[in-house]
């Protein structure tokens, strides 16, 4: 019997979730997650040499943290304590610390499992680093959210954070295996139902249990296809959280899978944020921002591409000015990439901030009153459209500072005849240097 349903004072024979009731009942039955658990692991070499410490497990949703926590109190005979951190307060951790010293001093340890650890707050954190140094507690604890952007550093330094992996086929079908065992009987499932049904667990173990049990009680005579299966089973929602580190992964692979040129892998991440409802034109926003941030002027059509799928979706909305999304980030894969714009930017303020407030050379500067001809301002200006060529090579920098390049247009796109004109220019700056001199 699970510690959770032991301590809500339920029989054997009570409901329980499918999933609860096939949790592994030691550390080589855990599936997906050897890397850990394995002998060669960290939590399998803890185990063997009988020393455990607190440790912070950060993966996705039914990766097997709870089940790790309680196989371990076991392990190490620890009396377990399971809190979460989105019911519990401070009352709670006092309670709970006050309870695993006097376990201490009859001779029991404590392993303390805190559940989405991450949400607690600072104090709450720092309260765990006393019972963590003095040995009082084992932490053990949960998250799903990046361990180095949520929890406090001094909690990171005490515990090791170690990462779960999603799923993967492999794990959800002998997951599938086990499920089929306890019921006696295969589900009634071709093998692409079988295969749906895996990609709809999303990694997710537990939720894939769940599912084989409601397909289990369907009893069914016809084995599923894939169709039959959507319609029988409520379909899940993407895991996509837009306000976490979700967010992020996601819009990060969108952006890099376009700045990669490939198209394919760019439009699964778009679709990927439109189904987990992430906002339209915030997607709109960086695709604009990748126009110029990695394509500039090797195709200066792609920021006019970016606007306008921008300005489609404000005049349209969903679902059909996300065609206009999609063409955007068709067109932006595939457009030829440079960042010498962005680069140049970076470089023109670095040389800003070198040379200070210097000011422009005295021959481009407008000179709209007598006293400012008199002290030389316009002085030995060459209308460019006047010079020979449409150009007069004269100097822009300031005085005291030498020319540099700072935009490096790349053999690439629109920016190859770039290239071809300041090269030119270039020639016919060098040859009015010569007959200078």
């Amino acid at each position: 019997m699970s510690d959770l349903f032991e301590a809500g004072g339920l029989e054997d024979n009570a409901p329980r979730p499918l999933a609860d009731r096939l949790r592994p009942k030691t550390l080589a039955e855990i599936v997906g997650q050897d890397h850990l658990v394995g002998s060669e692991g960290p939590i399998g070499r803890m185990v063997a040499q009988k020393r455990p410490h607190s440790i912070i497990l950060w993966g996705p949703p039914g990766t097997g943290k709870t089940t790790i926590a309680r196989l371990l109190s076991h392990a190490f005979d620890l009396h377990f304590v399971q809190l979460s951190a989105v019911f519990s307060g401070v009352a709670d951790l006092k309670k709970t610390f006050d309870t695993a010293r006097h376990m201490r001093r009859t001779g029991k340890g404590t392993l303390l499992f805190v559940d989405e650890i991450h949400r607690f707050n600072r104090s709450q954190q720092d309260s765990f680093l006393p019972v963590m140094e003095d040995g009082t507690i084992v932490l053990v604890g949960a998250t799903t959210e990046n361990p180095s952007f949520e929890l406090n550093g001094a909690v990171l330094s005490r515990a090791q954070v170690l990462v779960l992996r999603r799923l993967d086929d492999a794990a959800l079908e002998t997951l599938l295996r086990r499920a089929e065992t306890h019921h006696g009987e295969r589900l009634p499932l071709t093998d692409d139902a079988r295969a749906s049904l895996r990609a709809m667990a999303d990694g997710d173990g537990r939720y894939i249990l769940n599912l084989a049990e409601d397909i289990a009680a369907l009893k069914v005579v016809k084995p599923m296809d894939s169709a039959a299966l959507v319609a029988a089973i409520q379909k899940r929602a993407p895991l996509y959280d837009k306000s976490r580190e979700e967010h992020y992964n996601i819009i990060s692979a969108l952006h890099k899978s376009i700045r990669g040129s490939d198209p394919d892998a760019a439009l699964y991440w778009l679709a990927r944020m439109l189904a987990g409802g992430e906002q339209p034109l915030y997607i709109a926003r960086r695709l604009v921002r990748a126009s110029v941030e990695d394509i500039g002027l090797a195709d200066p059509q792609a920021l006019v591409q970016a606007l306008a799928a921008k300005e489609m979706y404000d005049f349209l909305g969903s679902p059909e000015g996300e065609i206009a999304l999609a063409q955007c980030v068709l067109y932006l894969a595939s457009a030829p990439k440079s960042n010498a714009v962005y680069t140049a930017l970076g470089a023109a303020k670095r040389a800003a901030e070198e040379y200070g407030s210097l000011m422009p050379p005295a021959h481009i500067l407008n000179a709209p009153t007598k006293l400012m001809k008199n002290l030389g301002y316009g002085k030995g200006y060459e209308y460019d459209h006047e010079a020979e060529e449409g150009f007069s090579g004269q100097n822009y920098f300031p005085d005291k500072m030498e020319r540099r390049k700072l935009y490096e247009p790349k053999e690439t796109g629109f920016e190859r005849e770039i290239v071809k004109r300041l090269e030119y220019w270039e020639k016919l700056r060098e040859k009015k240097l010569k007959a200078e001199k």
